[in-house]
């Protein structure tokens, strides 16, 4: 199985490098793409990391989950993004994974996906969900083919969803047992 995971400028450096090497750890293949007009990325927290690939030039349709890190960046382009939104709608539409920490759930509020659906977020960001159940005592939730969760502390948990949605039980206990977790 593969995904893709957005990387964008001031991104939560945790929450998209760990989940990223995580995620590989498991044995999903994982490309990171981006919407900025470079691959170059200065992380949250100055480090410079290069995406794979520009999202145009990736077929979406060849991957079976999409990763939406969080990070201060979405405070200051969530109101008016098409293209996460886009992304976002595309999977859910076609009944894919979707996974989004800490403010990256912004963007699937925006969208719609998560109206009805239990989902947790970092504080303050359950204002774009207006629609969904909130549980900000959750690490990690998942309702369906979503994955939410709150922030960098929850990374672990937020990865074992994904892998157990995508690869079962098994694997994700193998994967937190591999880290000593």
């Amino acid at each position: 199985m593969k995904g893709l995971i957005v990387f964008s400028y001031g991104m939560e450096d945790g929450e998209a490098l760990t989940t990223r090497a995580l995620l590989k750890r498991a044995g999903l293949e994982v490309t990171s793409i981006t919407f900025e007009n470079t691959t170059d990325i200065i992380t949250a927290f100055g480090l410079h990391v290069k995406a794979d690939a520009y999202a145009r030039n990736v077929n979406i349709d060849d991957y079976d989950f999409v990763v939406i890190p969080g990070g201060g960046y979405v405070a200051k382009i969530v109101d008016h993004d098409t293209s996460i939104k886009n992304l976002v709608k595309h999977f859910d539409e076609t009944g894919k994974l979707v996974a989004a920490i800490c403010a990256g759930p912004r963007f699937l509020g925006q969208a719609g996906l998560l109206n009805g659906k239990s989902f947790t977020a970092f504080t303050g960001s359950e204002k774009d969900m207006p629609k969904g159940i909130y549980l900000p005592s959750y690490k990690a939730v998942r309702d369906h083919n979503i994955v939410t969760a709150r922030g960098a502390g929850a990374v672990y948990e937020f990865v074992n969803e994904i892998v157990k949605y995508l690869l079962g039980e098994e694997k994700a206990r193998a994967l937190l047992n591999s880290i000593l977790y």
